[in-house]
């Protein structure tokens, strides 16, 4: 986000869009999040809370949540993943892991 950013400061701010797709066979809850979230220097910020935007959304089946938020690194480049723990309505509980996505600046070249 260009407008938030302050490249001589080292303060380079990203938006990101996720979309939460239920591919079981049971309804699900979000529960928390664990991030981590690495900049072009190697600097890693670990991330951890509950629900994503203030909410823990209950999928069924099929059902997808997407929201959008926000992340500040030192760097105009970096990486960012790691997953959502779940649980079932059958109260199985697991892991949802996000793949790592890359996080840059429209200018920057990787």
């Amino acid at each position: 986000m260009e407008s938030e950013s302050e490249p001589e400061e080292n303060r380079f701010v990203f938006a990101y869009t996720v979309t939460i797709r239920n591919t079981g066979d049971v309804a699900a809850r979000l529960l928390t999040r664990h991030w981590i979230i690495t900049d072009a220097n190697g600097k890693v910020q670990e991330v951890k809370g509950e629900g994503v935007v203030g909410e823990t959304p209950h999928l069924k089946p099929g059902e997808g949540f997407q929201y959008t938020s926000g992340t500040m690194l030192e760097t105009s480049m970096g990486t960012m993943g790691g997953s959502y723990q779940m649980v079932t309505d059958d109260g199985e509980e697991f892991d949802a892991r996000i793949p790592d996505f890359l996080l840059t600046t429209p200018r920057t070249l990787h």
